[in-house]
């Protein structure tokens, strides 16, 4: 991101850009941020854009062929083509040879670093990858959000928030614009600000279940699953996601049994730091074999629904039983 910055801030351009990875909100920030710099007059004639799967090559390569017209560049945004996950070697080939005038800007949601597309756009431009962000930067983000609106918040109440909205920025962003307008002639974010105003996602939601059922506490756990049909969640989208979940939890239970750091868990599973602790609080109300049993009763679970031996609502709801129910 530094050196597309870099470009963006001296104006100068590579030839073509592959921008790709799996945090969305940056991904369109920097897209956006990337054609203002290379066509700063929404100058029609010299843009044009491509999108979705089925692109006429030929009429691209033709395209790049034309002159800008009164204009340093011709700029062409391409999105989601499946050009890095599928053959295009014709476009690959082109890519070595695009004219001066031209600037490509590629913005993929699937990408296969062996493809020739991916190679040849590393070989002449600049490929720049949004992964999640870590914790600690989402939290510093989102305060600095917060805090050029006039408004602080504790880290312990940050941390809520990330537990409600999940780790995408443009959810969070969402989230955050919805605190300042709630909290408008205040200067703190209370955690009572959070739990009014703030939409659970689906799977922190399903996690709200989980800690019901690992605190034994039965009717909250069943309230909060009819709570997921009530929204129209498919029984077998909850299972999988609370499958995950214990299957989380007997990893971070197993690695802190070793000795292994927070950090680390957290590196391990893809999941912020206080997530962990959150996973390792729950995973407290079972030993190691019950959790591994627990992973084996959902695989079974799903396959008695797949061969109709079992009706979907009814399995999640006998697993959360199950594992809800005092020793």
């Amino acid at each position: 991101m530094k050196n597309l910055q870099e470009d963006i801030k001296t104006g100068n351009f590579r030839r073509v850009y592959l921008l790709c990875g799996d945090e969305a909100y940056l991904k369109i920030q920097y897209k956006d941020k990337l054609i203002k710099a290379l066509n700063p007059d929404d100058d029609t004639m010299n843009f044009s854009k491509y999108e979705g799967k089925g692109i006429e090559v030929r009429e691209m390569i033709d395209l790049c062929e034309t002159m800008p017209f009164f204009a340093d560049y011709r700029v062409i945004l391409v999105e989601n083509s499946g050009f890095f996950k599928n053959k295009c070697d014709e476009l690959a080939d082109y890519i070595k040879t695009l004219p001066d005038y031209v600037r490509m800007v590629f913005v993929e949601e699937e990408v296969d670093k062996r493809s020739r597309m991916y190679k040849a756009v590393k070989a002449e431009g600049r490929i720049v990858e949004f992964a999640k962000q870590d914790e600690k930067t989402l939290m510093r983000w989102a305060a600095g959000i917060l805090g050029r609106e006039g408004r602080k918040i504790t880290t312990r109440d940050m941390e809520f928030l990330l537990t409600k909205t999940g780790t995408d920025m443009g959810n969070i962003r969402n989230e955050l614009e919805k605190l300042i307008t709630f909290t408008m002639g205040r200067d703190v974010v209370t955690a009572e600000d959070i739990e009014e105003i703030c939409t659970t996602r689906t799977e922190n939601k399903i996690f709200e279940m989980v800690r019901a059922v690992t605190e034994k506490n039965q009717r909250k756990a069943l309230d909060l699953y009819n709570d997921l049909l009530t929204l129209r969640e498919p029984p077998m989208r909850i299972l999988f996601l609370l499958s995950k979940q214990f299957r989380q939890m007997t990893l971070a239970k197993k690695m802190s049994g070793e000795g292994a750091a927070q950090s680390e868990i957290a590196s391990r599973l893809g999941v912020p730091s206080f997530a962990v602790r959150n996973l390792l609080t729950c995973a407290r109300a079972y030993s190691t074999e019950e959790l591994e049993q627990a992973e084996v009763d959902f695989v079974d679970s799903e396959e008695a629904v797949k061969t109709g031996r079992l009706q979907d609502v009814l399995s999640v709801e006998l697993l959360i039983v199950k594992y809800s129910t005092g020793r």
